[in-house]
């Protein structure tokens, strides 16, 4: 396993681990400054700059909000209430590519009713009064804070677990503890039988919580001021429509790297539980306070703009997802699609073949589907309007992800 590891280093040892540990160390702290410079410091670095430049570390320490018994109490409900939904709605039988290891996973397709009864069950909590979601903003940096540290703990019991009660034998470790808890030990762990980590982690908290706060945010403004901004309108729709595009389309998810090749370990089970709700929120935990009138032309060109930036991007992945279901048999746009049958070696030596599909959309470019992508981030965040750079985090992430892909 060692051997596999090392020769998947894309860059010399001191990099990769220089990179892995810089990630370890710096990503939970920048999500309680992004925090505070949404909500405390008007969006502005400069302004949270000057602000720890002055104070230092202490001023850090202040910034840095602790967790609260309120703060574990939603984190517990919510996680316990998606658990619930994702291990009893009924859903159908899904199986998932074969592993390395010639595992072939099983899942129940739940996640497009799991995704309504959740956004059903929230909003009518609040209209009803039994539960205002403005709760959930206020103590929004307590809630960042306790999911930094509760992931962090959980992502040393996927370690431990990976170690001692591994589920299948799509596991191991690399020899070197840092990789292992960066990585992951196991490619598809799970709590007994039927209950699946992954896309716990990655789907049924972290991207459904982008959608519920979204609503958050939406619902905070309406109670500050009234009204609602037609700029978080556009952002909250645009962010319902691309999670809306995801769950329709989960079964997919899981033939992709995310799910298929990436093991779960702190890259990906610590990004999902807590950087997708704090980042790919930004824009909207921003204008919560910034209301911004675009007017209903602009508004609705954004809106549209970004409605199509998303169905492209889910014709891609269909296209793709249809061409390999069909082993290259189908039609892409009304004709026989063009492909290049590619052969590769495994770590484990075996040689295989692979088709890749070149026309329709994935004949315009290698990697096309990140344009429509990068786009429909532009398009929900833009709403905002271009007053801080902070507010395209995500689009500049997104650009750097796609280009270092094509190094």
């Amino acid at each position: 396993m060692a051997a596999a590891t090392e020769s998947k280093m894309v860059h010399s040892a001191v990099v990769t681990y220089s990179s892995m540990l810089s990630l370890l160390s710096l990503c939970p702290p920048f999500v309680i400054l992004l925090w505070y410079t949404m909500v405390h410091a008007d969006g502005s670095v400069a302004q949270t700059w000057n602000f720890l430049k002055q104070h230092g570390l202490q001023g850090f320490i202040e910034i840095w909000p602790r967790p609260t018994a309120m703060a574990w109490k939603i984190i517990f409900i919510y996680g316990a209430f998606e658990a619930a939904l994702q291990l009893f709605l009924p859903g159908k039988r899904v199986e998932g590519p074969i592993s390395p290891t010639g595992n072939r996973p099983v899942y129940k397709a739940n996640g497009m009713a799991a995704y309504f009864v959740t956004l059903i069950t929230y909003i009518s909590l609040w209209w009803f009064g039994i539960f205002n979601p403005t709760v959930v903003y206020d103590h929004l940096g307590e809630i960042f804070s306790a999911l930094i540290f509760g992931s962090l703990i959980f992502c040393i019991f996927l370690y431990i677990k990976g170690h001692v009660a591994p589920s299948s034998t799509d596991s191991g470790s690399s020899g070197n503890i840092i990789i292992d808890f960066y990585w992951g030990m196991e490619l598809y762990p799970r709590i007994g039988k039927n209950f699946d980590i992954k896309v716990f982690t990655n789907c049924r908290f972290g991207l459904m919580s982008w959608a519920v706060l979204a609503v958050t945010f939406c619902i905070k403004q309406y109670e500050l001021n009234g009204k609602v901004a037609d700029s978080m309108l556009v952002n909250t729709i645009l962010t319902l429509v691309y999670v809306t595009k995801f769950f329709w389309w989960e079964d997919g998810y899981w033939n992709t790297m995310d799910i298929a090749h990436d093991r779960a370990g702190f890259y990906i089970c610590w990004g999902c539980l807590v950087w997708v709700p704090s980042v790919y929120t930004s824009p909207g935990m921003y204008l919560v306070n910034h209301p911004v009138n675009l007017g209903t032309q602009l508004a609705l060109y954004i809106l549209l703009a970004g409605i199509l930036c998303i169905y492209i991007n889910y014709d891609c992945d269909r296209q793709r997802q249809e061409f390999r279901r069909t082993n290259g048999k189908c039609r892409v746009w009304g004709k026989a699609p063009s492909k290049i049958e590619a052969t590769y070696t495994t770590t484990s030596g075996e040689t295989k073949t692979s088709l890749l599909l070149t026309s329709g959309w994935w004949g315009l470019s290698r990697h096309f589907h990140y344009v429509p992508e990068i786009l429909a981030a532009f398009f929900w965040t833009v709403p905002a309007l271009f007053n801080h750079v902070s507010l395209f985090l995500i689009v500049i992430s997104m650009l750097l992800g796609a280009t270092c892909n094509h190094i």
